[in-house]
C-alpha cells in the first residue's frame, strides 16, 4: 500500500460522526449539516463504489440535494479501491469545502478510513508477493473460514475485526503476521500517532436489540426498494460475483439469492444477521479507537458533544 497523503499544510478542524450501521448515522448528520451549514465528507467503503447504491445505504438524491455530499461513487465495483485513494478523496473535499467557507462534518463508519484520514496509515511491512500467492492457493484449497481459523490462533484481535469471508483482509493479516508482528499490534501501536486533523470524534451507541431490529428493518427496505434488482443489474453488467465489494454484508446474501445458491424466503433475515455480525466488528473496532465519544443517536445530543468544527476541543 502506498504511503498516505502528506499531514495537511493548515489542518481544518473536523466534526467526525461515527458509529455501526444502522445506528442513525444518515439522520443525525444531515440535520447538523443543515443546522451548520456544513458539508458531508462520507467515510464509508461500500459507498466509495458505482452502482451499489442500495445495499450499501448510500445517501438518496434527495439527501444529496439537502447537503452536498463528498468521497461517493468514486470507483467501479471491479477498480481496487484501498484507504490512501479514500484518504487522497477526502482531504482534496475537506479542502475544497473550507475554501468555499463552508464546514466540515465527516460521516461514516469504517474505522480504517477514519483512522486513516485522521491519523495517517500505520507503518505495516510492504506486501510480499509470494507469501500472498501461497496464501490465495491456500485459501483455494481449503476456504477462507480455514485461513480465518489460523488467523485467531495467531492474531486473536485482528480476526475478531475480520469477517470469515474476507479474504483479502485475512491474507493481508496473515501476511503481516508472517513479517515478524501482528497487524492488531500495529495498529494499536499506530493509535498515537499525531492527528492529521483537529477533530472531535463522536460514535452513535445503541443497545445491541434495538440496533439488530433496526438492521433487521433497513433489510426489509432495501429489499422492497429493489435490492435484487440492483443485484441484477450490476452482474448482468459484466461484473463477477466474486467482486470483494460483492462479497461484503449487504450484499453477499443478495447475490447468492439472484444466483439461485440460496432462496429468496428468509433472505431479509440473513442479511440482517450478516449485517449484525459487521456491527459488531465496527463496535468492536471503535472501542479502541483513541478520542472517541460515545453518545445516544439524538441530534441534540449529539450537536452537545460534537459541537461544530472549530469550536469543540481539539483531539488530544
Amino acid at each position: 500500500m502506498p504511503a498516505v497523503p502528506a499531514r495537511p499544510a493548515h489542518p481544518i478542524p473536523l466534526a467526525v460522526l461515527t458509529g455501526p450501521t444502522a445506528s442513525g448515522k444518515t439522520r443525525i448528520a444531515l440535520e447538523l449539516a443543515e443546522r451548520w451549514g456544513a458539508e458531508i465528507v462520507s467515510a464509508d467503503s461500500m459507498q466509495v463504489y458505482r452502482r451499489l447504491d442500495i445495499g450499501t445505504a448510500k445517501p438518496t438524491a434527495a439527501e444529496r440535494a439537502r447537503v452536498p455530499h463528498h468521497a461517493l461513487d468514486l470507483a467501479d465495483p471491479d477498480e481496487p479501491f484501498d484507504a490512501v485513494r479514500f484518504c487522497e478523496a477526502a482531504d482534496a473535499a475537506i479542502a475544497g469545502i473550507a475554501a468555499r467557507g463552508r464546514r466540515v462534518l465527516v460521516v461514516g463508519g469504517t474505522g480504517l478510513y477514519l483512522r486513516v484520514l485522521l491519523f495517517g496509515l500505520a507503518d505495516l511491512p510492504p506486501p510480499d508477493p509470494e507469501r500472498r500467492r501461497e496464501l490465495e492457493a491456500e485459501a483455494e484449497r481449503a476456504g477462507n473460514p480455514a485461513l480465518h481459523a489460523r488467523l485467531a490462533e495467531i492474531d486473536p484481535a485482528a480476526a475478531a475485526r475480520i469477517h470469515p469471508a474476507d479474504r483479502f483482509r485475512i491474507i493481508r493479516a496473515l501476511e503481516v503476521a508472517a513479517a515478524g508482528r501482528p497487524i492488531s499490534e500495529i495498529q494499536a501501536a499506530h493509535r498515537f500517532a499525531e492527528p492529521r486533523y483537529p477533530h472531535r470524534l463522536v460514535a452513535l451507541r445503541v443497545d445491541r436489540e434495538e440496533l439488530r431490529a433496526r438492521i433487521l428493518r433497513r433489510a426489509e427496505a432495501m429489499l422492497a426498494a429493489g435490492l435484487l434488482e440492483e443485484v441484477r443489474g450490476i452482474l448482468a453488467a459484466g461484473y463477477p460475483p466474486e467482486l470483494r465489494p460483492l462479497q461484503a454484508f449487504g450484499y453477499r446474501e443478495p447475490v447468492a439469492a439472484v444466483l439461485g445458491r440460496r432462496p429468496v424466503q428468509g433472505l431479509a433475515e440473513a442479511i440482517a444477521i450478516d449485517t449484525a455480525r459487521y456491527a459488531k466488528r465496527q463496535v468492536t473496532w471503535l472501542r479502541g479507537e483513541r478520542g472517541v465519544e460515545w453518545c445516544e443517536p439524538d441530534p441534540e445530543a449529539v450537536a452537545a458533544r460534537l459541537a461544530p468544527p472549530g469550536e469543540g476541543r481539539a483531539a488530544e
